[in-house]
């Protein structure tokens, strides 16, 4: 079964949100460290992936 751009747009924006709330937490906790900086960039990865996957969805269905 496949799953549509929306449903994996929306599940990777949640991952980023996730992994922005465990950076901010780690940055008050142990300040910058390798960690940070690799959530950091999980969160930037995860969440454009999310949005274009979103507006993907919207293209393919104004497209139909």
């Amino acid at each position: 079964m496949r799953r549509s751009p929306l449903f994996t747009g929306v599940f990777y924006l949640i991952l980023g949100l996730l992994f922005t709330y465990f950076a901010t937490r780690n940055v008050q906790q142990e300040g910058w460290g390798f960690f940070t900086y690799l959530l950091v960039l999980l969160a930037t990865f995860d969440t454009g992936v999310g949005i274009k996957l979103i507006f993907f969805h919207f293209a393919i269905k104004n497209r139909s």
